[in-house]
């Protein structure tokens, strides 16, 4: 007779002893071996591990007594069958000679060593990135497709996991329940996927499945970075809905960190890729979801309570109540439009109003614009949750009849700032602002109902529903009032805002009320706005086919980035990103005072460099004056690789030589002197191997991971000179040294103390000169300096700096002494169009106004060092941290997978910035391993900001990537 749970609602697990099972694992199967007791809800599991052997043997399984044996056979033969089908997953088997029946001290049981899958499971409520829900969504399609075709007399077995039952199990569980509060929820919920899946349940494909491939049953191989590609206990098999297998898996995906309802949609495109989902399965799913949760909830607050001593089971309790409830978190029409909407499946359409307009609007009408682009959110104003009424007002003023913010449509005005999730930024709900007293019309046939905030009146199988500050009885909406109109399909219930990613979902209860409302096309005084945005995803393969594929963009799904403010940047959705290593935009994205001075010098002059003019003198004076009295001449540029060559340049030209000495694992430019002296392999693997014959290297002076660690680092010092000493022996005729002054591509790492003034004495010994390379860490980033050369108490030849100095603006400095500077005309003359035209010199004399004023340096130096305290805290929490480098907001916290061989986490960087990125926090990695986090925001990074960078950092570390 086959298993039937309803003549069985109790399931206690064998509860065998150690020594026990320990002793029949020796006199039943002859194996001497370690037991480990393992977690399950209905058998009873060991981890066999055979003295002596390297590795375990594999699974004790010992089978709950109510399961007959063709049941155990089945699932025996379904293990084969998906290993077999699908080589790609691994699968484990019965061990030879491994299995049979045992009298123990509770009866008859039977009892097999399955093979052991090396690997680790999802087990826990870790972050899962959307890579590994995509698997687990592969696996469970690979499963399915593998036993689509199988059969066995025990298929028909009736299981409480069985989704086909859920409603029976839910029915005859719920009764059971003490608790009233979880009750009356998961009957309510339940109740609501029931009404969902009925229509489609009896035409839904059936098979025999797994039905139990989740977090707990998918391994991956213990690797960084590597994704599941392993299913085990196939104790659940059995015949029901094919759909089922997928639904159970993304139900595992609910609990984890972070996740919701949207979490699970890679995991359904991966599924419906191998094996397609119809539109039944597709409408399906979400309702199998929530029962899932449901009978998740019930059977483990049941088994708990005939098992208190199942730790397996109450363990799950707190992760089976979170599935449910982030299950339920969507209506089922909602998530189920979404699915269709994922995978390319038809889906219904907006509702509309039919019935004849509710207002007569008197007067010109304009359409108000509150998006990331809106000029209304220029210069900070999108922080001003009063802005959009200020705006309508003023269009009032100007004579428009009606003022409209349209209804879905992303909003930046008043949006919040550090949001670890993306926020709700698109209204449900029109904004509507009247000039005069406007009254509302009924149309015929419609109904209306009143309540102390609005009215709501329906036309066929639409609403539009009206609050605001005005009189319900008269219908008389008042002038210059904010008024809320909502378009909903009849008796929908709709959130006021949504988040950007579930709109496609809700659209199919809520629509555009501008019609309803009699709304005609909008006289927009001024100049016309800008053309619609392309979709993301048509503007990034727009962007793949007409720019080199060497000219990369941040992430593999970059958020679309169109406004930038202080230490933010903004997509077009509306979210605020807060900017953890754009150091080009050093006194802050898009500051007032920078636009302000470019765009009133270009409405008076812009030319090239040879024309007199002021602005280029006055710069050149006031960059000069933060320099040494001997640095006094300055040559200006576009960008910090053009700086760099010429800084290379110059010095061949003044000493009449051509080689160059570089330090290892920088980064100077891509012009092709800069690209010489270049030798950072991440970026470019081969810059050692190629470098051209006039280019020579000294090591790293990295005293964290080099060749000298700690106080040993002062031997980088010594042995540097002794090589320069040793290519001038060789012939070598040394023109300069060039080196970053402070070791920003590795991460912010600090040269020791010292190292600068004995190479620079030993290449100015040799003939040559010294280049310092500030292009990254000059200019106050490091706070208590405001160049980088000054830690190490020198005087350089020759300073190349860029990147700050134009805050975004493209402009680069070289600057010398006058007697270096003159010797460059052996080589010609000098000349570049745009650097130091009139725009880019007043730029750069504006961001050192800004920095003075704004106290930049000062507010790097106190922020920065809160920072890094802060970020060296996590070292004490979190041994992935190796350390933390560098000064002021010029840090790099440098992640390793062993603190004693410094073995570095390149791929788990790569995941944590990814990570970071869903929490809203732009961060990059750097270095020759990539395994160091830049961290060299804007000067102005608030205290406040630096925190959140920290917590979220704190919370992927504890939560995973």
């Amino acid at each position: 007779m086959l298993f039937d749970y309803f003549a069985h609602v109790e399931l206690p697990t064998p509860t065998l002893g150690l020594d026990e099972a320990t002793a029949l694992v020796r006199s039943e199967f002859g194996i001497d071996a370690m037991l480990t007791e393992l977690g399950s809800q209905q058998d009873q599991n060991f981890l066999v591990h055979p003295v002596g052997a390297p590795e375990p043997l594999g699974v004790l399984k010992i089978s709950n007594p109510v399961f007959t044996e063709p049941e155990i056979e089945l699932q025996t033969l379904a293990g084969a069958r998906v290993g077999e089908r699908q080589p790609t997953v691994r699968t484990p088997h019965v061990v030879p000679g491994a299995e049979g029946w045992w009298q123990t001290s509770q009866g008859p049981l039977h009892a097999r060593i399955i093979s052991f899958v090396s690997g680790s499971t999802l087990t826990g409520s870790a972050y899962l990135a959307p890579a590994v829900v995509a698997r687990m969504g592969e696996l469970s399609a690979r499963a399915s497709l593998a036993l689509a075709d199988l059969d066995h007399p025990a298929a028909a077995r009736t299981l409480q996991w069985d989704l086909r039952h859920a409603g029976r199990v839910i029915d005859t569980l719920l009764p059971l329940e003490p608790d009233l509060a979880v009750r009356e929820r998961v009957a309510a919920v339940a109740h609501a996927a029931r009404q969902a899946l009925a229509p489609v349940a009896d035409r839904l494909p059936r098979q025999l499945g797994h039905w139990d491939i989740t977090d707990d049953n998918i391994l991956a191989p213990d690797l960084p970075g590597a994704l599941p590609d392993a299913i085990i206990d196939f104790g659940d098999v059995a015949a029901s809905w094919a759909v089922g297998e997928l639904a159970v898996t993304l139900s595992s995906v609910l609990h984890h960190d972070g996740a919701t309802p949207l979490s699970t949609l890679p995991a359904i495109r991966a599924f419906h890729e191998l094996r397609p989902l119809n539109t039944d399965e597709a409408d399906a799913l979400w309702p199998l979801v929530v029962l899932r949760g449901a009978v998740l909830v019930l059977s483990g607050r049941q088994q708990v309570r005939l098992d208190a001593d199942n730790a397996y089971a109450t363990d799950g309790l707190d992760r089976e109540y979170r599935i449910l409830e982030q299950a339920a978190a969507v209506p089922v029409a909602v998530m189920t439009r979404l699915i269709r909407h994922a995978l390319g499946l038809p889906i219904d359409d907006s509702p509309r109003w039919g019935a004849a307009p509710l207002l007569d609007i008197d007067g010109p009408t304009v359409l108000l614009d509150a998006g990331t682009t809106a000029p209304l959110n220029d210069e900070g104003a999108w922080l001003d949750h009063d802005a959009l009424d200020r705006a309508a007002q003023r269009a009032l003023d100007g004579g428009a009849g009606a003022v409209l913010l349209p209804a879905l449509s992303p909003v930046l005005t008043g949006a919040p700032l550090r949001t670890p999730t993306a926020p709700a930024t698109i209204p449900t709900a029109a904004t509507l602002w009247l000039a005069h007293e406007t009254p509302l019309h009924v149309p015929e046939g419609a109904t209306v109902d009143r309540d102390p905030t609005g009215v709501t009146i329906t036309a066929g199988d639409a609403s539009v529903r009206v609050t605001g500050a005005f009189d319900t009885d008269e219908r008389m909406l008042p002038p210059r009032a904010r008024i809320d109109v909502r378009l909903t399909a009849a008796g929908a219930d709709v959130p006021a805002w949504l988040a950007p990613a579930v709109l496609p979902g809700w659209q199919g209860l809520v629509g555009d009320p501008a019609a309803a409302i009699g709304f005609p096309a909008p006289e927009q005084p001024g100049p016309p706005e800008a053309p619609a945005a392309p979709a993301d995803a048509d503007l990034l393969a727009r962007r793949a086919s007409v720019l080199a594929d060497v000219q990369e963009h941040y992430y593999a799904r970059p958020p679309r980035i169109e406004r930038g403010w202080r230490e933010h940047l903004i997509d077009t959705d509306g979210r605020v990103y807060l900017d953890m290593v754009n150091n080009v935009a050093s006194v802050g994205h898009a500051h007032p005072r920078i636009a302000e001075a470019a765009g009133r010098q270009l409405r008076l002059l812009n030319t090239n460099s040879r024309f007199h003019y002021a602005a280029i003198t006055e710069y050149a004076e006031r960059l000069a004056a933060t320099l040494p009295d001997e640095l006094d001449t300055v040559f200006l540029v576009n960008s910090g690789s053009e700086a760099a060559d010429l800084a290379l340049r110059l010095a061949m030209a003044a000493t009449g030589r051509t080689d160059i000495v570089a330090m290892r694992e920088a980064y100077h430019g891509w012009t092709f002197a800069s690209d010489a002296v270049s030798t950072s392999v991440a970026d470019n693997p081969h810059a050692l191997a190629t470098r051209p014959s006039w280019v020579h290297t000294v090591a790293a002076a990295n005293g964290y991971r080099g060749a000298h660690r700690g106080v040993e680092a002062a031997r980088y010092a010594p042995e540097a000179v002794a090589h320069l000493r040793a290519l001038a022996a060789g012939g070598a005729q040394i023109a300069g040294f060039i080196c970053e002054s402070w070791f920003g591509n590795a991460g912010g790492i600090a040269l020791p103390d010292g190292y600068l003034a004995e190479v620079y004495a030993a290449v100015r010994e040799l003939g040559g000169l010294a280049i310092a390379d500030e292009v990254q860490v000059g200019f106050g980033r490091l706070g208590d300096w405001f160049w980088g050369f000054e830690q190490q108490g020198v005087v350089p030849d020759i300073v190349a700096v860029a990147k700050s100095i134009g805050a975004g603006h493209p402009l680069g400095a070289v600057v010398t002494t006058r007697a270096i500077a003159e010797r460059y005309r052996t080589q010609g003359y000098f000349f570049s169009s745009t650097g130091g035209s009139p725009v880019s010199s007043v730029v750069g004399t504006t961001v050192l106004d800004i920095i003075a004023d704004e106290a930049l340096q000062e507010n790097a130096r106190v922020v920065g060092a809160h920072l890094k305290g802060r970020l060296e805290a996590l070292g004490a929490q979190h041994p992935l941290v190796g350390t933390v480098h560098g000064a002021g907001l010029y840090l790099g916290l440098e992640f390793v997978r062993d603190r004693a061989t410094l073995e570095p986490a390149t791929t788990e960087t790569a995941a944590i910035c990814d990570r970071l990125l869903e929490l809203g926090v732009i961060m990059q990695p750097t270095g020759d391993h990539q395994n160091v986090l830049k961290i060299k925001p804007p000067l102005c990074l608030t205290t406040a900001s630096a925190d959140f960078f920290v917590d979220m950092l704190d919370r992927v570390l504890t939560t995973g990537w």
